[in-house]
């Protein structure tokens, strides 16, 4: 694909990531030519050809460096030492009062028998401070491949935090062009910048200007979002920073840091203490601007240049042995049944010299289709490997406004960025535009868990298939997190149950399914409490269990108050639990119905206590049920049958029902509500018989409790101008979550 042709799809596709197109199967990645080091002539020409422009934020600390003014020796071996680093850039730079050494290293090497080369422009930052990881030095890399033969460059390569997360890639870039890197405030990722717009990241065309990367689309999400990191404060969410500790002390704070203060750190009006001290993510985050301007040619810059750095080879470093400090750790939360585990998340960094990518920097290419399409022009790149990629979004729970108070959430945009850790490989991974994306995974069982300032912490276990693609993490991609002030942590305990349980599942009646994963033994989920959910459980015979929660209204399901936490223990699976289950929808339901609807003694025959229910869970059947069931009397091999009205109940040309005690015409509030009342009475009875062992009553039970539903739903219809419209949506999605789990109660083999 050249530059034109991508043009040309930009306009009528609307998205840089149709390399895809191009179909890699199951290709095995071949092995690249070994590469030799160009003449130092040519290596410098090529250098100053391509020196890339740097636009920094302006709330940037740490701006490239040469880091030799703060080696020593230690055990004989040169290293440059994370305090004196850190503390001697800080008082260089207030003494110039501007970046101290302004140095970029660079290195080109050729691949044997090839015309293909690869410019590196390697800058040592003397720390880095992220929302994910911070650590003593920092090491960044663009690199620009050339074709020696033209002079024409054919792939920038900006490289992101690791490779678990994909590089900013740019294809076929214009043959004069030089890389313009944004270079991400405090951790320093490289983003590119090759179109119109200099100093903003563009991730997929707008009206006229192309893409500012080529990378393919990511596969699995409903949207064509091309697969490569970007600047997050620069598209629209805003990314919160921590403060690191060393010690459990803020590190300014260190002894041997004296001239480390706070506002050597990225600024206070972009930093948190820590992720859990919010109990909303932050929302005045200020966005990215544009700071100092770095560049080796001011001609390459279409902005004013503030610094112009030094070119320096990187063989002037190489006798560095290492780059030292004390290790620095991030605290990431990670739901655990009872106490949350907290994981040490510890970053490092590697001299650039040790590194794969420094003898051979096709290894740093992270898009499939950019490698084939150099394989394709260059016999010296192997063709591309199979990627193993997990992919979700992100998103925000909040309540719905349609749903009645505390009883529905929704999902919505985030309005900042996450951060993932994958705990069978500790590198936490910032989200991108709300996606998360994290590569080369090995294939087996994972354990993925997000986490975000204000957030309260998800996790969950996915499972990486053999053979390379996308796999889907979350409810089909989506995962939402709620904020941590109207979080209530849901705990299942398995331990003891009759069965395995292998499986656990969260939906809320409006917003649907928010939580779908394999559980072992215990598992934690935290729900906004402004929701009604339903938890189901499923276990190795794939018999299913529904229970539910509402913590909103201080109900955990199980008779506890669920203001605070909810706890189901040792949950069922069968006929007896689904059963179960809709008793307890069918009660909620009543008593939401009962609230906001003027309802007398003499229009229902009794207390509303008797319509929804007896204080210990129990219902009062009426007089028809006490005798026999209606339904389906053939069992439970028998057709299914359409509700008919109870004895006592007789329907006028109106639609309204007659009051058994009074004659006169009550409202269809009061036939639903009654209609309820044999849903309860049905279900109780289907559950009771279901414990009892007995198949064929539990069954014939279930027919009936079908039919009540029936019934339930058509006197629905006739109440519906009585009952404000945010109860009735709740009605209408717990008629269908009654009905689904009736109908799994008679299709399960289990009591």
């Amino acid at each position: 694909m050249t530059r034109r042709q991508l043009l040309a799809i930009a306009a009528g596709a609307g998205t840089a990531g149709t390399l895809g197109a191009v179909g890699l199967g199951a290709l095995d990645r071949g092995p690249d030519a070994p590469t030799t080091e160009v003449d130092d002539a040519e290596s410098r020409r090529l250098a100053e050809r391509f020196a890339p422009v740097y636009y920094f934020d302006r709330y940037e600390k740490w701006f490239p460096t040469d880091p030799r003014p703060y080696e020593r020796e230690e055990g004989g071996d040169p290293v440059v030492d994370g305090f004196a680093a850190f503390d001697g850039y800080t008082e260089r730079f207030r003494e110039a009062d501007g970046p101290p050494e302004p140095t970029v290293f660079y290195r080109v090497v050729g691949y044997e028998d090839s015309p293909l080369a690869a410019v590196q422009y390697w800058w040592y930052g003397a720390f880095d401070q992220f929302s994910v990881n911070f650590h003593w030095h920092d090491w960044e890399v663009t690199q620009v491949f050339v074709d020696t033969d033209t002079d024409e460059p054919q792939l920038f390569v900006g490289s992101a935090h690791s490779r678990k997360v994909p590089n900013n890639e740019f294809l076929d870039p214009d043959t004069t062009a030089v890389p313009r890197v944004l270079p991400e405030l405090g951790s320093h990722s490289g983003g590119l910048s090759v179109n119109d717009i200099p100093d903003h990241f563009t991730r997929n065309p707008v009206e006229n200007t192309i893409a500012d990367v080529t990378n393919d689309a990511l596969e699995g999400l409903n949207a064509d979002v091309p697969a490569a990191y970007g600047l997050p404060r620069d598209e629209g969410f805003r990314l919160p920073y921590v403060v690191p500790e060393l010690d459990g002390e803020p590190i300014y704070e260190h002894e041997r840091l004296p001239a480390v203060d706070r506002t050597a750190l990225v600024d206070e009006s972009l930093t948190v203490r820590s992720f859990d001290d919010l109990a909303e993510p932050p929302s005045e985050l200020p966005n990215r601007e544009t700071g100092l301007l770095f560049a080796f040619d001011e001609a390459d810059a279409e902005m004013e240049v503030d610094v112009a750095y030094d070119l320096v080879p990187t063989a002037e470093l190489e006798h560095i042995t290492a780059f030292t400090g004390p290790q620095l750790s991030f605290e990431f939360a990670v739901p655990e049944f009872g106490e949350d585990l907290v994981a040490g998340h510890i970053t490092t960094t590697k001299v650039p010299w040790d590194q794969p990518r420094y003898d051979n920097p096709a290894a740093d290419i992270s898009d499939p289709a950019h490698r084939l399409a150099l394989s394709e022009s260059y016999d010296a790149i192997g063709q591309p490997a199979p990627l193993n990629r997990l992919v979700a979004t992100v998103t925000r729970v909040e309540p719905d406004e349609e749903a009645p108070e505390g009883e529905g959430v929704t999902t919505s945009e985030p309005t900042t960025e996450k951060a993932a850790l994958v705990e069978s490989d500790p590198v936490a991974v910032p989200t991108f535009a709300g996606t998360l994306v994290v590569d080369d995974l090995p294939a087996s069982e994972h354990r993925l868990t997000v986490n975000g300032a204000g957030s309260a912490p998800h996790s969950e276990r996915v499972e990486v298939t053999e053979g390379g693609g996308t796999d889907v993490a979350g409810v089909e991609g989506e995962i939402p997190l709620a904020p941590s002030g109207e979080a209530v942590k849901l705990e299942v305990d398995a331990d003891g149950a009759e069965a395995e349980l292998e499986r656990l599942a969260v939906e809320d009646d409006f917003g649907g399914r928010l939580y779908d994963a394999p559980m072992d033994g215990q598992d934690a989920v935290y729900v906004h409490r402004g929701g009604a959910y339903t938890s189901e459980v499923e276990d190795a015979e794939g018999a299913l269990g529904a229970f539910r929660v509402n913590p909103g209204q201080g109900d955990g399901g199980d008779g506890t108050d669920g203001s605070e936490g909810i706890r189901i223990e040792t949950p069922r699976t069968g006929k007896a639990s689904l059963a179960s289950f809709v008793s307890t929808i069918g009660r909620e339901t009543a008593a939401s119905v009962a609230a906001v609807a003027d309802v007398t003694l003499d229009d229902v025959g009794g207390t509303v206590d008797d319509v929804i229910g007896t204080d210990d869970g129990t219902a009062t059947p009426t007089p028809t049920e006490s005798g026999g069931e209606r339904g389906n009397p053939g069992g439970s091999d028998g057709p299914r049958r359409t509700a008919t009205p109870t004895e006592d109940d007789d329907d006028d040309e109106d639609g309204l029902l007659v009051s058994e005690n009074t004659g006169r015409q009550v409202s269809g509030v009061t036939g639903l509500l009654r209609a309820l009342k044999a849903v309860l009475s049905a279900s109780d009875r289907a559950a009771e018989r279901a414990k009892a062992g007995e198949r064929g009553n539990a069954d014939r039970a279930l027919e009936n409790v079908a039919a009540r539903l029936v019934d339930v739903a058509d006197r629905l219809e006739g109440a519906r101008g009585d009952l404000p419209a945010p109860t009735v949506r709740a009605i209408d999605s717990r008629l269908e979550q009654a009905q689904r789990r009736t109908d799994q109660a008679l299709e399960t083999e289990k009591l």
